[in-house]
């Protein structure tokens, strides 16, 4: 196996330099890309690719391997951010990392790689995959802190099959340790956080130059008008920061909280208190399921599932309604089901697949 071509995808950062040092240090030929994903010529100070860039030189000149650039901002903006800026219309709060992943880094970049010579790709997402059954399985990462599995539920068996993620079996800690002791210039660096093109521009200003934004009132759930938002789209569930209401009504200090919006009326739906009913639900409807086994489980399965990232797994029952929906009813209450996120579904280890929130049920 030594001596076979490996492509990595180098953001920058210290997950993906490490990911092609441990290949190089298990003798793989290993070559570096660094993807060009959106266009930033008027938005200076706001991306970081120009920086990344050259960390990623840096760190192929430290490893002697070749680093080659390629742009993909047109194929992300018709795969990903159209689809993003279409979710945010629909009043639903997308999360464009899982189509990232799908479209850009195991599609177009799987193909690059191949044009490349490359007969696999790897990434520094801390997941695992492993043959089993005559299949792929997508695993947890090792470290539960930094599981990626979650961003990669919408993968098939091509791209398990052609995917290598280094970092699987590692943990932060030791992924800096081997930074350092490599003398990569990304051993210290600030892991980036938020979406990739939005960077560190306040979003309700980023979102305001592709969308026009409605005002209307904000409610509470009983109908008392509270306020005005600035648009549906700048608010998600739960969300507590920018309402600009306040945090009184009739005595009580509690925050509010975004319960639900009603896009019929354009009303902002508000309770008040981090543990209100309204912002708790039971079940949830998704649509657009994707299996990573290429085919659907028996149903109803009793399995665990995610409606975010991080999210410790949360004991249900799954009920694929049909071929375009899914039910899933949960042991405990969810707080804030989000439209738009995806709901993510796990036997143990195992990723079995998602699908995209649609609603909350009672």
């Amino acid at each position: 196996m030594p001596n076979t071509r490996i492509v990595v995808g180098l953001s920058g950062g210290v997950d993906s330099s490490v990911a092609a040092l441990l290949l190089v240090e298990q003798g793989f030929e290993v070559h570096g890309v660094f993807m060009k994903n959106w266009e930033d010529s008027h938005e200076s100070g706001y991306c970081s690719a120009a920086e990344d860039l050259e960390d990623a030189r840096a760190v192929c000149e430290t490893l002697d391997i070749p680093l080659h650039q390629v742009n993909f901002a047109a194929d992300y903006q018709e795969r990903v951010f159209r689809r993003f800026l279409d979710e945010y219309r629909k009043g639903r709060t997308p999360n464009p990392d899982t189509l990232c992943n799908t479209e850009i880094k195991f599609k177009a970049f799987l193909d690059h790689a191949r044009r490349l010579g490359a007969h696999r790709i790897a990434t520094g997402h801390y997941a695992r995959c492993r043959l089993q059954d005559g299949r792929y399985a997508l695993l947890k990462g090792r470290d539960a802190a930094k599981d990626q599995s979650y961003f990669l539920h919408g993968l098939d068996q091509a791209q398990l099959a052609s995917a290598w993620f280094p970092l699987g079996d590692l943990n932060k800690r030791a992924v800096r340790e081997r930074a350092a002791a490599a003398g990569l210039v990304t051993h210290d660096k600030k892991d980036s956080t938020g979406i990739c093109f939005i960077g560190e521009r306040p979003f309700r200003e980023f979102l305001s130059r592709y969308l026009p934004a409605q005002p209307g009132p904000i409610r509470a759930a009983d109908g008392e008008l509270l306020g005005q938002h600035g648009g549906l789209m700048f608010h998600t569930i739960g969300q507590r920061q920018g309402l600009g209401i306040g945090g009184r009504r009739e005595g009580s200090g509690e925050p509010w909280y975004v319960a639900a919006k009603d896009l019929e009326h354009n009303t902002l739906i508000v309770a008040q208190g981090h543990d209100h009913p309204a912002l708790f639900h039971r079940r949830l409807r998704a649509s657009q399921p994707h299996w990573t086994a290429g085919f659907a489980p028996a149903s109803p399965l009793r399995c665990q599932a995610r409606i975010r990232y991080r999210q410790a797994d949360q004991p249900c029952w799954l009920e694929i309604a049909d071929e375009t929906g899914l039910d899933v009813r949960f042991d405990s209450p969810q707080r804030a089901i989000t439209p738009g996120q995806a709901v993510v579904f796990y036997l143990g280890d195992e990723c079995l697949g998602g699908g995209v929130i649609e609603t909350a049920l009672a």
